[in-house]
């Protein structure tokens, strides 16, 4: 929000807070007053309440369940005793949204603002494009809902303009959207359409989305929401910007892997995979699953790792407590499969691994790579064929985990 204010593009009156005492402070702020005063003073116009939104990476607050208890991640409030109420269900809680599968989300800030009376709302965005091969604005003139929905059961209700990427937004183009959208003053839209653009381009966003973008009862813009992507390729030129992410919000292990410098997404199957570049990553996971596996991961090295960066990525692995084997996949191009050797070595030693490795290598030093494998006196399982590995870590990991449900202590010891 205080993005779109810097580009003097008009939001409702906000404040984050992040505990219940800066939540009465800004009730008094937006004069919210106590429920008793409240109607002593019989006022009902809209500057006596405000909403509270959770601030979470996850979509579908407004029809999340807490475990609070609390439904609902966007909650009107018209009183002090109320707000304080529902950010005490929502502050320190976890939201479970459709996008925050079973873990949840915590919330620790919420955005308070002003509540504002929308004549109409409509769905805005901008987002890269594969396909078109630069930004493409997209527009509906149904706002506040899921889009998706929108997208799946009625298309032709979404306007969709392709933009250059080298000329950007034109004025012709905004002015269009504006119109389509049901603007009253298609002119003042376009010129905020506009500088949601400008706004885009600038900060190296991959999305910027308003949901919704509303028109009030006399015919003003304000953009009531917003969610912002950004290109993590920019992050040297975006300091400002990337200096203000919420660590608290991701994974950890996803936070660990961006501080190592490595690519990891976890996954809920229980097949760990450290392989050598993105394509050969997913091939990797697709034979896993073609032979009746689970990846328990996405965790691609790069070119240029270290042995300390596959130490450190086979301790990603190693905390997911789902993991009953790992494959390991390199064809050594960039990548020297003796560092990747080295890795495991270290790796197995200081992480005292229980669980089956499974590693296939090719290419650049593989036989320097074999011979440190060799002469380490560890039980790691060499496969020179990568559909043979796929199955083998498959029938390893099954192995593991029928031991774990019978509880059987099967130990699967590397050092001899």
């Amino acid at each position: 929000m205080e993005l779109l204010k810097k580009y003097e593009i008009p939001v409702p009156k906000f404040v984050v807070v992040r505990n219940v005492d800066e939540v009465r402070a800004t009730c008094k702020e937006f004069g919210i007053l106590p429920e008793r005063e409240l109607e002593n003073s019989g006022e009902t116009t809209e500057s006596t309440d405000m909403v509270l939104k959770a601030q979470v990476l996850a979509g579908g607050r407004g029809k999340g369940i807490w475990d609070s208890g609390l439904k609902g991640g966007v909650k009107i409030v018209y009183n002090v005793e109320e707000a304080v109420n529902v950010a005490n269900h929502m502050l320190g809680h976890r939201i479970y949204t459709a996008q925050t599968g079973d873990t949840g989300q915590l919330c620790n800030t919420l955005l308070a603002c002003e509540r504002k009376y929308s004549r109409r709302e409509h769905y805005l965005a901008i987002v890269l494009d594969r396909s078109s091969g630069g930004p493409v604005m997209i527009g509906c003139q149904q706002g506040g809902v899921n889009i998706e929905d929108i997208a799946r059961d009625n298309p032709d209700a979404l306007i969709k303009i392709p933009v250059d990427i080298n000329k950007g937004l034109n004025k012709k183009d905004a002015l269009f959207m504006a119109h389509k959208l049901g603007f009253t003053h298609p002119d003042e839209a376009a010129i905020y359409i506009e500088r949601l653009y400008k706004l885009f381009d600038s900060s190296d966003c991959t999305l910027l989305e308003i949901n919704p973008i509303s028109q009030d009862i006399n015919g003003k813009v304000v953009c009531m929401d917003c969610k912002m992507n950004f290109d993590d390729n920019a992050a040297f030129r975006q300091k400002e910007i990337f200096a203000q992410r919420d660590w608290s919000q991701e994974d950890e292990r996803d936070v660990k892997a961006s501080k190592a410098g490595l690519n990891y997404i976890g996954l809920d199957g229980n097949i760990g995979c450290l392989v050598n570049g993105a394509g050969l990553a997913m091939a990797t996971m697709d034979l896993i699953q073609l032979h009746g596996g689970n990846p328990a991961n996405f965790l691609d090295i790069g070119g240029g790792a270290t042995a300390a960066q596959v130490t450190e990525a086979f301790r990603l692995i190693v905390s997911d407590s789902k993991v009953n084997a790992i494959l390991v996949n390199i064809f050594g191009g960039i990548m020297r499969c003796d560092v990747i050797a080295q890795g495991i070595v270290t790796a197995a030693t200081e992480l005292n691994i229980k669980v089956p490795i499974v590693v296939r290598l090719q290419g650049t030093r593989v036989e320097d790579a074999k011979a440190i494998l060799a002469t380490s006196h560890m039980k790691i399982l060499g496969c020179s064929d990568l559909d043979e590995a796929a199955q083998m870590s498959v029938k390893l990991a099954n192995i593991v985990h029928l031991a774990r449900e019978a509880a059987i202590n099967v130990k699967f010891e590397l050092p001899y």
